[in-house]
Formats: structure tokens, sequence, C-alpha cells
């Protein structure tokens, strides 16, 4: 949908309530604050599903310099990050993006950080620099970021991080699950299902967004009737017009249970239990889908 203004806001989402945190002794001039989502359609990350199953852990990592104070942060969060995101400055173009809110349910809720994070600005993702992109550019780059991620954050002015406050949070033991994995860029193959039509078979790539997938391919709709057509949030993860049904076709269940956030948007009534936002999933492996 056309876009009527050029201050955005975006939910970064989180998988899991794991957040690991490290600071950094470089000073950064401050800026504003950092995440992504459109007051019209929120930016949804997509998740790479973990294999591993755990309980909320929140694994703290410092270094053993003498106690210094630094306004960056670095956070390694799994997705959905829960961030909410603007331009930094709508009046310059490329300003980046930084934090208006910090949503609970994702990653960066669960971090000891998250009080810091409002205004802070997104500097970099995975060692990409964005601090001088435009909003729909850090975006793509989070979007195509594999889960967990590396985010770098400017703080806002006055805020610090003291190193000697760090303290080494409890950790849970990981349930150790065998799983076949598939390397990033791996060819797998996507059943696609539809109402009235005949199923096609896509190839799909370990990593790529599952709707951006299923959109490259014209024979595939989507967004079936008008009001999904005209009212989709373009894959901001708040419409769940992109709700696909969703079967994992690989032999160890490597996509992993759905999110809590998609929970929330697709709701728990019964027959929607196998639901998944293609926006809010990368591919991981072998599916089927049905479209709706």
């Amino acid at each position: 949908m056309p876009r009527s203004s050029t201050s955005y806001i975006a939910i970064v989402a989180a998988y899991s309530a794991a957040a690991s945190m490290h600071t950094s002794h470089a000073f950064v001039p401050s800026a504003s604050s950092s995440s992504c989502v459109r007051q019209s359609a929120q930016a949804s990350f997509s998740i790479i599903n973990t294999a591993t199953t755990t309980t909320s852990t929140t694994s703290l990592f410092m270094s053993s310099t003498p106690a210094t104070t630094t306004n960056t942060l670095t956070l390694q969060l799994e997705k959905p990050l829960g961030l909410i995101l603007e331009e930094s400055d709508s009046t310059i173009p490329n300003s980046g993006v930084i934090v208006t809110q910090v949503n609970e349910g994702g990653s960066a809720f669960a971090s000891p950080s998250a009080d810091k994070l409002s205004n802070a600005k997104i500097t970099k993702v995975m060692e990409t620099d964005v601090s001088a992109m435009s909003f729909d550019d850090v975006m793509d780059v989070i979007v195509g970021a594999p889960s967990p991620l590396e985010v770098e954050f400017a703080l806002a002015a006055g805020v610090v991080v003291e190193s000697a406050d760090v303290v080494a949070g409890e950790e849970e033991t990981e349930a150790a699950v065998v799983v076949e994995e598939y390397e990033i860029g791996t060819t797998v193959t996507i059943q696609v299902e539809q109402p009235d039509k005949p199923s096609i078979t896509l190839e799909g790539k370990v990593g790529d967004n599952l709707r951006k997938t299923l959109l490259a391919n014209k024979d595939i709709e989507l967004y079936r009737g008008l009001k999904k057509k005209l009212g989709n949030c373009g894959g901001g993860g708040q419409c769940g017009f992109c709700a696909v049904e969703f079967k994992d076709d690989s032999e160890s269940g490597v996509w992993g249970e759905r999110s809590e956030y998609e929970d929330t948007r697709i709701g728990k009534k019964a027959g929607t239990e196998g639901h998944r936002l293609a926006c809010m999933n990368n591919i991981v492996g072998p599916a089927t889908v049905k479209t709706l």
C-alpha cells in the first residue's frame, strides 16, 4: 500500500526470549533510537526457528577491563526482536532508524538493557553499517539477517552502560535436540496448495522470507480477495492476511513451533493451530503451505 508519510513505525519481533548482550568500550556519539515498524504497517521480522528447546534465558557477557562507561550497546537477539522503530529524522533522507518502544514478548524486552533502548539508534546489523540508510533499507537488512542476529545500538544522550554493573545472568540448561539442519542458501522444496487451483512446487532457499518467495511466483495468490489485496500491511506482521495453513515436511521438525507473536495475530481458535504468518517466517527447510 502507498505510504502516507515518511515517519514509520515497525515491530521487530523475536522468536525466543533469549538475548545475550555485551558492551562496547568505544565512545559513540549519542543518537535517537532504533527499531523498525510503520505506524500503518509494522515491519515484521521473519523467523529462522531455533532447533533447541530452551526456557527463557538471559546471558550477559562483559569485558574484564576496569569499570568504564559507554553509550554503545551490542545485543545478540532472536527474532522477533520486539522493537518499535521509526525514522531517526523524517526531514533528513537516509538518517537511519531509532527505537521508540520495546514490546513485551520480544527478545529485546528480555535483555537487562531493555530500559536503555528507548530513543537508541541502530547503527549496525550483523556488521553492516545501517546508520545512514533509509528506513526501508534498514528493514531489508534486518529481515534478511539470520536469527539470532547481532545489533549495535547508539544510546540516547545521557544513557550509558557501566561495564562494572554488568553481572552474569542465570542461564538455564538447554535440552539437546537432534535435528537435521539446512545451511543458508540450501535449496528446499515448498509445496503450495491453493483453493480451486492446481498445486505448485517451488524451489526455495533456506534463509529467504517465505512471504517474498510465495509472492515472487505469479501463479500463487497469497492475498485472496479484495480485502486482503488492498488491506494487507505489506509484510509488517500486523494484518494477518498472509497467514497460510502450514505443514513441516522435514523429518525432525526443523521449523519448530510458531512464535507467541503469531499466536496473538492469528488467534488460537479451533482450526488455526497449523497456521503461520508467511511474512514472519524465513525458510528453514521443506514445507507444504496452503493459501487461505
